[in-house]
């Protein structure tokens, strides 16, 4: 009886098969994205709406707008650079020289052009950069 009943249901899926499909439905378009309007990028800027504007705020001034720049200090007299002796350098420093006047003492004269004159930070006398 299983194999009859079988039997009797293939002429339905047959006919079933050979029915022709429904168009899709264009109500909704499926899978596409809208047609894209293509324009000036970046987009020009909105204005902002009338009540949310507000001028900008007047300058402030304050009294003292001058800029007022010290005097000039007077320059120095002129010496004699062949009344000082010149500093030793320190082997394997770079930068740093022992004073005539206090030999045992290292003094930091990196930054400074060679025959500057540079006071001894330990004696206060002056000597020249090798």
């Amino acid at each position: 009886m299983k194999f009859s009943f079988a039997l009797g249901l293939l002429p339905f899926f047959a006919f079933a098969a050979c029915e022709i499909d429904e168009p899709p439905n264009r109500s909704r378009p499926g899978g596409r994205y809208p047609a894209q309007v293509r324009g000036q990028y970046p987009p020009p800027q909105q204005p902002f709406p009338e009540e949310v504007a507000q001028p900008a705020p007047p300058p402030v001034n304050y009294p003292n707008d001058e800029i007022v720049s010290a005097p000039a200090p007077a320059p120095a007299p002129p010496t004699v650079k062949g009344d000082y002796p010149y500093g030793v350098p320190v082997e394997g420093k770079p930068g740093f020289v022992r004073s005539p006047y206090s030999p045992d003492k290292m003094t930091d004269v990196r930054g400074y052009a060679p025959g500057t004159e540079v006071k001894d930070p330990y004696t206060q006398k002056i000597f020249l950069v090798p």
